[in-house]
């Protein structure tokens, strides 16, 4: 019988102690925090992916080292199944189990009882491809990833400095190589091949859309868009603005996606000309904030909820023109963060389910639909076709609406949020509908809204139900929450601890911007009281 090979680990782990003062914890992101703190993580990681690798029969198991739209100084690691999704969330605690092993010792214990408690055949070879973004962090961390994979002997691939769709790609193309489920290329230019030729074909015979200034948050996506450059030649041009990635701090830094959804306004490196479009990348670029200048240059965003819209009432049109809206049921998933003017739209044409927030509750919902469709409002979300309706499309009578749906299956990344896939598929649907930003943003009209985030020193404290839109504790918050709201005109307000950090989230819309503003600061005023917040330093704008 096959064992583990223990020395290795556990000369190779005493290189990379655990700090003894932090408690790390995988959650949706993965481990996320100070990239100077994370060594002895991506250690373990490493020793992590070969057991899940061998769990599930030698697939290959992906590890991406970033930490998406935080500061510059953070980074993180997430694991991906062999399909390109999220870790499977049973496998979460075995992940901060081994992480928070005080020692090497305790490490390989815990490793001995991740073994036994999955059943894992420690014979079966192991294969990770792994890759990270451009924090300065990367390379350490990267280094101490391969000295974990070393030490459990797994095979390794490294994809290098790449964008976290690219990695979720390069994990389902590999897994199904040479199967009839492939899903492309396994190297960075199959992903560019796939996707430029699908989005080349889905502009044929269209007027050539302006150029599409693309805001690169100073992170890995402005790699990623000058290659896609050369592949998409003159058929669209892209400009490229916040693409630095050698200046110390830059990176996410008033600039990006997220800055962009919580502010609500342009980056201020940009300035946009009367009717100009205009994206933001997160720094993984898995994330996608539109936005445009009407004709008196007033800024308009285009968020996740505005995506969903566009891109589900499209693929409608195109289910039903094909003749298959029988076979066909498209859906859409949401969180509690969708603007209730989008979900009021959707609602009256197909089918919307909401889940709490989280890609893997979006992307499991989206599954148990032929075509499922999720954007969260920051952006990140994709497209989902069954095996089913693939089969359907590419079987049935030809004709233009089916050919664009057969493009638009290879133009989007169905692996996770890709934030230029997602690009090219928003800029296909507006070429084929005639339409520019004023038109997209008229399909409905946002309620005013705002997002606070309130310090907590236990934000386990908050626990929630209904898709996270009612509190359940603290007991009697969800009750004045509820008084609140009442007093607004179209007023909505629910409280949920963050995921992926010691804060609470107050979301609140009503129908004026002050109304949304003083329901916001008037919710965040009572957690803040709740949470045993003290009153010397409690932010003045909390009502």
């Amino acid at each position: 019988m096959t064992m583990l090979p223990i020395r290795e680990i556990q000369e190779r782990s005493d290189r990379h102690p655990k700090p003894s003062d932090i408690k790390f914890q995988y959650g949706t992101a993965g481990f996320r925090t100070l990239g100077k703190t994370l060594d002895s993580v991506l250690f373990r990681v490493g020793v992590l992916a070969a057991l899940r690798s061998k769990k599930l029969d030698g697939k290959t198991i992906g590890v991406m080292v970033t930490a998406s739209h935080n500061p510059e100084p953070d980074n993180g690691v997430k694991l991906v199944d062999p399909r390109g999704e999220m870790l499977e969330s049973s496998w979460e605690a075995h992940a901060t189990a081994l992480a928070n092993a005080p020692n090497s010792v305790a490490f390989i214990a815990a490793v001995d009882e991740v073994v036994k408690a999955t059943k894992i055949d420690l014979a079966i070879p192991a294969r990770v491809v792994f890759a990270r973004d451009t924090r300065p962090t990367g390379p350490q961390l990267v280094a101490a990833l391969k000295d974990g994979l070393e030490a459990i002997k797994a095979e390794y691939r490294d994809a290098g400095v790449t964008t976290t769709p690219v990695l979720h790609y390069l994990v389902r193309t590999i897994n199904t190589k040479g199967t009839k489920d492939s899903y492309g290329e396994d190297t960075e230019e199959g992903y560019l091949t796939k996707l430029s030729d699908a989005f080349k074909k889905l502009l044929a015979g269209k007027p050539t859309p302006p150029p599409l200034l693309i805001d690169c948050a100073n992170g890995v996506g402005a790699l990623m868009a000058e290659r896609f450059k050369a592949y998409l030649g003159n058929i669209f041009n892209i400009n490229l603005v916040n693409a630095d990635l050698h200046t110390p701090g830059a990176l996410n830094n008033s600039c990006g996606a997220d800055f962009v959804k919580v502010n609500q306004k342009l980056p201020p490196s940009i300035t946009l000309q009367p009717g100009q479009r205009a994206c933001s990348l997160d720094g993984d670029a898995d994330r996608l904030m539109y936005y445009y200048a009407d004709e008196r240059g007033q800024f308009h965003m285009l968020d996740g909820d505005k995506i969903t819209t566009l891109v589900a009432s499209y693929i409608v049109e195109l289910v039903k023109a094909a003749g298959l809206d029988e076979q066909i049921k498209v859906g859409v998933i949401q969180t509690a963060y969708a603007n209730g003017s989008s979900t009021k739209y959707l609602s009256g044409r197909l089918p919307v389910k909401c889940v709490p927030t989280g890609v893997k509750h979006l992307h499991h919902a989206a599954e148990q639909y032929d075509i499922g469709v999720y954007f969260e409002a920051n952006g990140h979300g994709t497209v989902l076709f069954s095996p089913a309706a693939q089969e359907l499309i590419s079987s049935h009578k030809p004709s233009t609406a089916l050919t664009d749906l057969k493009n638009i299956i290879d133009v989007i990344n169905q692996t996770v949020g890709d934030a230029l896939s997602d690009a090219f598929l928003v800029e296909a649907v507006l070429a084929h509908k005639s339409f520019s930003g004023v038109e997209w943003d008229s399909m409905y009209c946002d309620l005013p809204n705002r997002l606070v985030k309130v310090v907590v020193s236990d934000r386990n404290a908050f626990k929630t139900e209904d898709a996270e839109r009612r509190l359940v504790s603290p007991p009697g918050l969800q009750a004045k929450v509820d008084e609140l709201v009442r007093k607004y005109e179209g007023g909505r307000s629910f409280v949920r601890p963050s995921g992926t950090e010691d804060v609470v989230r107050v979301y609140a819309e009503a129908a004026t911007r002050t109304e949304a503003d003083e329901l916001a600061f008037r919710v965040a005023g009572l957690v803040y009281d709740e949470a045993g917040g003290d009153p010397s330093q409690r932010p003045k704008e909390f009502l």
